[in-house]
């Protein structure tokens, strides 16, 4: 099978969706399928460039910059056709949102070619600046048209999948296949012991990781630690929102129990995710679509404490709550009692976090989503 994969962004470009479909890649191609990706260089990029990744062909399409978050990318329609008249893909895997999928619309090749729609997550209008809410109507009709086009779509989540108004039309043909992620590389004692250095205080290492986003909560997660004292915080990531969540920190007199630490490598990552005692996701909205972190987490048999966000994931992933411990969103008060409860309580997140890690390798491996994968693209080339 040979299986073109054409995305937003790519790897080293930080984000949820893209690590997701640069391991998706690769564990399809470890088993036979005939992988080739087209994406767009993190901007500003002024020159389409290609490589190997790990033997995947990745053609990645100049970008100088993006208007609404959608990349600008004027040679992106004839990188597509270029690749398709290269590796002869036998399918189109669509991961969306991404507006330069519907390029996908107007070139005779691609129309040829059967489509499967990978649906990460609704444009969220709800919590999207004002451009956004004001250029959707003119994005709308070809999100629809890729849609009606598409052989399968696949939604993360059965939650996500029943909550989107953009995939309600469509679920006689809406597959649900959550995304995967592979066991825990292991750390030396070396790393763990400068991972642990990373908290600066005492109390129970509380570990969040993301990018640093208005949706993500961590506004919210810094009012409930005025209410935890015996909990310290490493927030991993970057974002729009770091330096309001600087001067919040410095606000609350959180300084001595906080450390921003800004982007880490995967290494550094790996080795606070194998220290820390709890994991925290704060997210307040859909936007938040599945939380690939959480999967980070119980893999390295790490308990988990996240909103239950309605419509999104998150509350999926963690079996409605019996891999993990779940919060309404957005209130600080509730997640400190949370906080507090596991902080005392180390029985409760050695439960937790078993029963986390028995989901993850239940449901959640990089091997079951791409064995998904596989058998959907046998039935579609069937």
């Amino acid at each position: 099978m040979r299986v073109l994969h054409i995305g937003k962004f790519w790897p080293p470009y930080a984000g949820g969706i893209e690590r997701a479909s640069r391991e998706l890649c690769l564990a399809l191609a470890a088993t036979g399928v005939e992988v080739s990706v087209l994406a767009h260089a993190t901007p500003p990029a002024w020159r389409s460039h290609e490589w190997q990744d790990e033997g995947i062909p990745v053609r990645l399409a100049a970008c100088p910059g993006q208007l609404a978050y959608a990349p600008l990318s004027p040679g992106f329609r004839r990188g597509l056709s270029s690749m398709i008249a290269r590796h002869r893909p036998q399918l189109l895997h669509l991961h969306m949102p991404n507006p330069a999928a519907f390029w996908a619309l107007s070139l005779p090749a691609a129309r040829r070619l059967p489509w499967l729609v990978h649906w990460h997550s609704d444009i969220p209008l709800a919590q999207a600046p004002g451009v956004v809410r004001l250029l959707y109507p003119l994005y709308r009709p070809f999100e629809k048209a890729l849609l009606v086009g598409a052989v399968r779509i696949v939604a993360t989540s059965p939650d996500y999948r029943d909550a989107s108004p953009a995939l309600r039309p469509w679920s006689d043909k809406t597959a649900v296949v959550p995304l995967g992620m592979p066991a825990a590389v292991a750390t030396t004692k070396e790393a763990r012991d400068n991972a642990c250095a990373l908290w600066p205080g005492s109390g129970l290492r509380l570990l969040s990781v993301g990018r640093l986003s208005h949706y993500k909560g961590f506004d919210v997660l810094l009012d409930a630690l005025v209410e935890t004292p015996d909990v310290q915080l490493l927030l991993i990531g970057d974002g729009e929102c770091m330096a309001s969540l600087r001067a919040q920190v410095a606000r609350l007199g959180l300084a001595d129990r906080v450390h921003l630490a800004g982007r880490l490598d995967d290494a550094q990552r790996d080795a606070a995710y194998a220290v820390a005692e709890l994991f925290c996701l704060p997210s307040v909205a859909r936007s938040e679509a599945f939380g690939m972190v959480l999967l980070e987490a119980m893999r390295q048999h790490l308990p988990v404490l996240a909103s239950r966000v309605a419509g999104s994931g998150m509350a999926h992933v963690l079996g409605q709550g019996s891999a993990g411990c779940l919060v309404p969103p957005g209130e600080a008060r509730a997640l400190a009692g949370a906080l507090n409860r596991l902080a005392g309580n180390p029985e409760k997140r050695q439960q937790l976090a078993e029963a986390g890690y028995r989901r993850w390798h239940r449901f959640f491996t990089l091997q079951e989503s791409a064995s998904q994968f596989r058998t959907l693209y046998r039935d579609i080339l069937g």
